[in-house]
């Protein structure tokens, strides 16, 4: 397993985060990554950490808190001490109408808090990170409730995610800021700019999207009929056209590549993005055991410049992400 340093946190953390959006099954309003088996998640998680990966990731929004307590299961047993713990707060699916609910308010922070510590079954959190910017909420209250979650010790670290740079400097005048979370992949660099400048002001990064949901893997090579709620469907656009074609066809190059080094296409995908050194740790998720093996496995060689290369030009020609 490779480490990179976050700065202005002070902690070493593994190239890759374990992700769990994909674990959560189905929210309130329906919407799911499909059928998941819980002990299947557990054992995932574990193995990943078995691995060498220490940092895992989730937030209350998946599968309106099942995510969370599906990762306080696998970190039962001594795993939770092997790693740090992300999650995150202010968005929610409301009981009420069924609908996404954005709020960084200081009530709903301090009150979002100790759910997920009871979800997680633990007495702190790691890096507690703003899922989306609240528009109707100050940042300055925002950060007013972390930086009392830190003297508590509930929380250790302080995060954004799904924020521009000029909220994110906004809120650096009344915390520090110690982590972004960002979408980042061949099929998705638009954030690359804000990922380059964090990188100068020490703040970590942690991509998600890091492969595509799924299609980075290689594993799929015709376009799926997801069922209409599946968030492959409604959160990302690779699974639609013009894009999935586009996909297919940066394929081949990861498929030669792949081959000649007698390595999964998914692992190209993950050493295309962790190299990058503004990439601090890239989330994938993982199912079970197998994929996060075959995740880790990664780390044991590395794509060279002209590999890097031939992939970016083909982004390129394509015109993707």
């Amino acid at each position: 397993m490779r480490y990179k340093h976050f700065k202005n946190a002070g902690v070493d953390v593994s190239a890759l985060t374990v992700g769990t959006w994909g674990i959560a099954g189905a929210n309130s309003a329906g919407v799911t990554w499909g059928d998941v088996d819980t002990r299947d998640s557990v054992a995932a998680v574990r193995r990943m950490i078995e691995n060498g990966v220490n940092m895992v990731d989730t937030a209350p929004i998946y599968g309106d808190g099942h995510s969370e307590e599906v990762v306080g299961q696998a970190l039962k047993d001594g795993y939770r001490e092997k790693i740090f713990l992300a999650t995150k707060f202010g968005s929610y699916i409301s009981h009420y109408d069924g609908k996404s609910v954005r709020d960084n308010k200081y009530n709903s922070v301090e009150r979002e808090i100790d759910e997920s510590l009871s979800r997680l079954q633990t007495d702190y959190i790691d890096f507690y990170i703003m899922h989306w910017p609240d528009v109707n909420t100050p940042v300055e209250e925002t950060m007013a409730a972390l930086n009392m979650l830190k003297e508590k010790g509930k929380i250790r670290f302080i995060g954004m995610s799904n924020s521009p740079k000029e909220l994110i400097m906004e809120a650096q005048k009344y915390a520090k800021i110690d982590v972004i979370q960002p979408p980042f992949s061949m099929v998705n660099q638009s954030e690359r700019e804000l990922m380059e400048w964090a990188e100068t002001q020490g703040i970590g990064t942690m991509t998600y999207g890091s492969l595509g949901a799924g299609i980075l893997t290689g594993a799929i090579r015709e376009c799926p009929e997801y069922d209409p709620k599946d968030m492959r469907l409604v959160f990302y656009p690779f699974f639609k056209e013009p894009e999935f074609s586009k996909i297919m066809e940066l394929l081949k190059t990861l498929d030669a590549i792949a081959e000649e080094h007698n390595k999964p296409v998914a692992q190209v995908s993950i050493n295309w993005s962790t190299q990058k050194s503004f990439v601090g740790t890239a989330l994938t998720g993982v199912t079970n055991a197998e994929q996060a093996d075959e995740n880790c496995s990664a780390f044991e060689w590395e794509l060279t410049e002209e590999e890097i290369k031939r992939i970016d030009d083909e982004i390129k020609r394509l015109d993707i992400g």
